[in-house]
């Protein structure tokens, strides 16, 4: 009868089940030539009871002098492919996890160590889980991805596969996309600077006063402050150093992101290289409270409670919605100071250029996100 293991010899007649590149693949000697019949199926539990029958099917027309020569007959609709010992084998295709990692190291340099982090580990991490990571699956793929993850997340995913293959291809790697027509629509979402859910002055004081009076967060006092009345990205406040710190303006010139090894500080903002933010009295206020009288000038200005930079996700996670509960005020992303201080702005009728060059956004960002939002606070002027 048929060998179950992937390299025992076979006796005369009979037909081994081996696993090559993770396929499975029949092998048998037949009129002194060594045959192999590629199933084309990943090595699976119920994939090995489909060729246990097709071996037992070649091996009985051996016993019986049926065999068919041409092999068309053991063919099954997935396309076998044959090869003799007098036949060079054909090059096996390249599996996804395969390309996915040689793609990521070639688009490494050109990301930013974040976008590597949040997108292009997290993709690695799905095709890990996937039930298949042969090209010839792909169907299988797209809808283990709709089954298994968010719509929105999904659709990423199967974005990064797309363009990942489409790399392949230019290089070489492989001849097909598989992935090229594929598509999953998904509700667009809000990105974090359109949703706008801003907090009122009443709400904003109550915030920082419940900061102060905490037993566990009052460190993180400082830092709240900063973030309400500059209306900054976290990133940025969570990257600067006395030494970006004049008599008269704070210089936001670097920002804190997640790499591979954890929080690391990088050159440059979000949307631009550099931003000045004219110091005012409520922020004189701020940095002479927390102001070492000997400072380092590369010393951090907002830290952890351990000294090291502040961790967004553990931040919101543990202090920030720990205060909003306690204050009794409707959940929002600690995003939203960024979205409180220009919303405020608007209603007292500051020019949106001026905003936008405070905050690192265009006027047209402005008009457009924050016209409407404070209505309920606005009151039309008298006409009489």
């Amino acid at each position: 009868m048929f060998s179950r293991t992937p390299t025992g010899r076979a006796s005369k007649g009979s037909v081994s089940i081996i696993n090559t590149h993770d396929r499975l693949q029949l092998r048998f000697s037949y009129g002194g030539k060594r045959h192999y019949l590629t199933l084309g199926l990943p090595d699976t539990a119920a994939n090995r009871k489909l060729a246990e029958l097709k071996a037992a099917e070649i091996e009985k027309d051996i016993l019986y002098e049926r065999f068919d020569l041409t092999l068309e007959k053991y063919k099954s609709q997935s396309a076998l492919s044959t090869i003799t010992s007098t036949t060079p084998a054909t090059k096996a295709k390249p599996q996804l996890d395969e390309l996915w990692a040689k793609y990521s190291e070639f688009k490494k340099p050109q990301i930013s160590p974040s976008t590597y982090v949040k997108d292009y580990i997290k993709c690695r991490n799905h095709i890990s889980r996937l039930p298949s990571r042969s090209l010839d699956e792909a169907l299988v793929i797209r809808d283990y991805l709709l089954e298994n993850l968010t719509l929105d997340a999904a659709k990423r995913c199967l974005n990064y596969l797309k363009a990942c293959c489409n790399w392949a291809v230019e290089d070489g790697l492989i001849e097909v996309n598989p992935f090229v027509s594929m598509k999953i629509k998904a509700p667009k979402g809000l990105g974090e600077d359109e949703d706008i859910n801003p907090f009122t002055k009443e709400e904003r004081d109550r915030i920082i006063h419940a900061f102060e009076t905490d037993r566990y967060f009052c460190h993180y006092t400082h830092y709240v402050r900063f973030l309400f009345f500059t209306g900054c990205r976290l990133s940025e406040a969570i990257a600067l150093r006395w030494k970006h710190i004049s008599s008269s303006v704070v210089k936001f010139r670097e920002s804190v992101v997640v790499s591979e090894d954890g929080l690391v500080q990088k050159e440059g903002l979000k949307t631009q290289r550099k931003r000045d933010f004219p110091i005012t009295p409520e922020l004189q206020a701020i940095l002479g409270a927390i102001k070492p009288a000997h400072n380092d000038p590369e010393a951090l200005i907002f830290t952890s409670p351990r000294g090291k930079f502040i961790d967004q996700h553990n931040f919101l996670n543990r202090a920030w919605k720990a205060i909003l509960k306690k204050c009794g005020i409707e959940y929002r992303k600690s995003y939203q100071t960024r979205h409180t201080f220009i919303s405020l702005c608007v209603e007292a009728v500051i020019n949106s250029t001026a905003i936008g060059r405070w905050t690192g956004t265009s006027a047209k960002m402005i008009d457009k996100h924050y016209g409407a939002t404070n209505f309920t606070n606005l009151r039309p002027p008298d006409l009489s």
